[in-house]
């Protein structure tokens, strides 16, 4: 499909990106969200966390949400999402990874932006134990990489998976990384990575024999982390092997459940190459809207409900059967 003309007018006060960017991860408080907690074992016998809301009707369709680096399913992006949709006659399932829901997972691996393998295990038990007739996935930055590169990559797709949207996606994980690295973004970066060895630093006691001390005092910047941590535990040979095989650019074009890209170009997480005009123009079934304001995740709008929850509400709306 052709780029989609966004219609997002943030407020005055919202259209520099970097105010948008940290009012949306630091102030945003989203309330009146009531979540319950179900741990399931995956297929390798680690856990994940779950957190459900409900639809005060019976919900025929349910969107499972996709946090970012170091998020989970209390950010504000999350509830703001389910809320939304529980008003709007949907239940929703927000996705901790690995290690993500407050408690250390199993294993030394964790989670990263391919782990496609545990989506897999999240929809499948979904699919065994509840009566959903339709599937959404919203992902958030590397939760968005992460959905169209399960969409994309070859995996067989349940039928009544109906719709992604994914919201200031990564979509070349090695150009975001070189803007996550730049002056400008200093402040994330520092930031990004303190949450990162903070529980790293516990697998290094655990696991010693995997990651000596002075491999991890060598990570000063989220390259080095990716280079000493993130590929070595997840079977890739490096950063830049891990960033290629993982980023979902590649995977575009195969897509054939609709999909709604929302990126905004004031992003300074995301390279040129997180912008894929071509590969939306050559699949009718890949939508890439591409708002001038936002940020990284921080499409802030009317009565806090953000720009792109609106529009994912949207886009789910005009492809269920409700």
């Amino acid at each position: 499909m052709p780029v989609i003309k966004s219609t997002y007018t943030p407020p005055t006060w919202a259209k520099n990106g970097y105010v948008s960017t940290v009012y949306s991860g630091l102030y945003r408080k989203v309330t009146g969200v009531g979540q319950k907690r179900e741990r399931i074992t995956l297929s390798d016998g680690d856990f994940l966390d779950l957190d459900w809301s409900y639809s005060e009707t019976k919900a025929k369709g349910v969107i499972i949400l996709l946090h970012g680096l170091e998020g989970n399913g209390q950010r504000p992006y999350m509830l703001g999402t389910a809320k939304l949709f529980n008003q709007n006659g949907f239940d929703a399932v927000a996705v901790n990874f690995r290690g993500c829901s407050g408690e250390d997972n199993l294993m030394y691996r964790s989670y990263h932006s391919g782990a496609t393998e545990d989506l897999i295990d999240v929809i499948s038990h979904i699919n065994k134990n509840y009566v959903y007739e339709e599937l959404y996935i919203k992902g958030i930055s590397l939760g968005a990489n992460l959905a169209l590169k399960y969409v994309g990559e070859g995996n067989v797709i349940p039928e009544k998976l109906k719709a992604i949207i994914a919201v200031s996606v990564p979509c070349d994980l090695n150009g975001s990384c070189e803007m996550l690295h730049h002056f400008k973004n200093k402040p994330y970066a520092i930031n990004f990575l303190s949450y990162l060895k903070r529980k790293l630093k516990i697998k290094q006691l655990q696991y010693p024999e995997k990651l000596s001390i002075k491999d991890f005092n060598s990570i000063k910047t989220l390259r080095q982390f990716d280079d000493v941590y993130t590929s070595k535990a997840h079977g890739f040979k490096d950063s830049f092997d891990y960033y290629e095989q993982c980023s979902s650019l590649q995977f575009l074009k195969n897509i054939k459940v609709p999909s709604l890209i929302i990126n905004a170009t004031n992003d300074s997480f995301l390279s040129e190459s997180c912008f894929p005009i071509k590969e939306a123009e050559n699949n009718p079934k890949l939508y890439l809207e591409m708002p001038k304001h936002g940020g990284h995740v921080g499409f802030i709008d009317n009565d806090n409900v953000y720009y792109n929850e609106r529009r994912a509400l949207e886009f789910v709306q005009q492809r269920s059967e409700l």
